[in-house]
């Protein structure tokens, strides 16, 4: 990993490629591990940002890349390795980019930009998250080819085979999974001569997906994450729509075929969970969002909780390019609460500020998905400019905030462990958060006390790692 030039905002080392695979164990551990802490934490995000001499343009588009840590006996190891999806495979074989990825598309001849019309090559560079579905270790990304490995090993298994026909473009790296059946729910949207959202289950241990709602749709809106309470799957449409037919016909990349349409405002479809019943459209004023902390009921409302922008330039704003000159604002969502009253006639979503802490890539205690809760955990930018260079507690009930600010270094999505005997409170456990420093060179693990943000240990890795998204922990069951 090539460190930053001298005009490079500091954390740009982390949005390098870096080339190396392998495995390193007993790495140094400073301060001390809860002894219940056992399996590992899986972590997925972009590692390769070219190939051969042709760059991707956005963060959203590098080859994805598998991290493990994992918990033992007191002692820590490490591994690591690039998913071999089909977009890794055959730009190494062709030393160029072949497929087209969120904000990048391959360089084609005449002849080769006929053919994509015809038949586009749909990436499976699955870097975004990491989730278990039908027995398999799965990485996600925003179109519909899960890529399974190997949970030990890392090792890149294929695409994984859907036991149904439902059809869809494009997706979510989201799917939410009840905390009491096992079953994930997710949706889809499907281009074609009629587009519509298909809103679907998958059961524990199966690969099949159940179609709960279906939905037409004009032109589909770019959502990254849905919400999901005890009784209902929401939909946000955000007002950045794309005309399916410009993806075939425009030439450009995927995402700048989107539009960003204000005056449509923002639309929140609501379905009933068990019979898809579409329950009606709750209208608010145009806003963005990637992430949502939680939704939940509350009497007759359907509460939905976001990390929200006010429109959808925080995606110009994460091009490597400007990106890594720290020529942005920061990633600073605002945690708004918009309130649904089912039964009121206006059919808007009264929306609220529940703190002034900015947050994102927003985590919970998952036992509490679609549940009332009272706190999330997320990254968070205090100095502008420095992109996540904090952590923040956030408690939705008062609003008030605890910030872990490592100075000059920036932590990477918290993933929130609950204590698993004599828990004391929603909050009782601790945080894993993968942390770049770049005057070292390196990064290295945070373990910290969920509740107080205070720091327990950490766990060193000889090298730097980039930034990624999302991951997950296994326990050893």
């Amino acid at each position: 990993m090539s460190a930053p030039s001298p005009d490079e905002a500091p954390y740009a080392l982390g949005l390098r490629s870096f080339h190396r695979e392998g495995r390193v164990s007993n790495l140094p551990v400073e301060g001390v591990l809860p002894p219940w802490l056992e399996g590992t934490l899986i972590r997925n995000g972009p590692a390769r940002f070219e190939v051969g001499t042709e760059p991707y343009n956005h963060w959203f588009d590098g080859l994805a890349m598998l991290h493990a840590f994992t918990f033992k006996g007191g002692a820590v190891s490490y591994q690591n390795r690039f998913l071999r999806s089909r977009s890794f495979a055959e730009g190494e074989t062709a030393g160029r980019i072949r497929r087209a990825e969120f904000a990048t598309d391959p360089c084609y001849t005449l002849f080769g930009r006929v053919m994509a019309i015809f038949n586009p090559p749909i990436t499976d560079n699955a870097n975004v998250n990491v989730h278990r579905i039908g027995g398999h270790r799965v990485a996600l990304t925003e179109t519909p080819l899960p890529i399974r490995f190997h949970p030990e090993t890392l090792e890149t298994l294929g695409v994984l085979d859907w036991e149904d026909d439902l059809k869809g473009t494009v997706t979510t790296a989201h799917p939410h999974e009840d905390p009491d059946t096992g079953a994930l729910y997710s949706y889809t949207a499907h281009f074609g001569r009629r587009n519509h959202y298909h809103l679907y289950r998958i059961d524990p241990g199966s690969t099949k997906r159940y179609r709960v709602a279906s939905m037409p749709v004009d032109r589909p809106a770019y959502m990254h994450a849905f919400a999901m309470t005890t009784e209902h799957l929401i939909l946000v449409e955000y007002p950045l729509v794309v005309n399916p037919l410009d993806l075939l016909r425009s030439g450009v990349p995927f995402i700048r075929n989107y539009r960003w349409e204000p005056e449509q405002g923002t639309r929140f479809q609501v379905f009933a969970r068990d019979s898809g019943t579409h329950l009606g459209t709750w209208q608010a004023d145009a806003c963005f969002a990637f992430h949502q902390l939680n939704a939940f009921v509350d009497g007759d409302d359907v509460v939905i909780d976001l990390a929200g922008y006010d429109d959808a330039g925080i995606i110009d704003q994460l091009y490597l390019e400007p990106l890594r000159r720290g020529a942005t604002h920061g990633i600073r969502a605002m945690p708004w609460r918009f309130r649904l009253g089912l039964s009121d006639p206006s059919r808007r979503a009264h929306r609220t500020q529940l703190s002034d802490q900015n947050i994102e890539l927003p985590r919970i205690d998952e036992a509490l998905n679609g549940r009332p809760y009272r706190f999330a955990w997320g990254v968070a930018n205090q100095v502008p400019g420095h992109f996540t260079d904090a952590l923040v507690k956030l408690d939705v009930a008062t609003g008030r905030a605890e910030v872990w600010h490592p100075e000059g270094c920036f932590p990477g999505e918290p993933v929130f462990l609950p204590r698993p005997e004599g828990r004391k409170g929603e909050d009782d456990g601790i945080l894993l958060s993968v942390v770049l420093e770049p005057r070292e060179g390196r990064s290295w693990l945070a373990v910290l006390d969920a509740a107080t943000l205070a720091l327990q240990a950490r766990v060193t890795l000889p090298h730097a790692i980039p930034l990624g998204f999302h991951g997950a922990f296994w326990d050893e069951s």
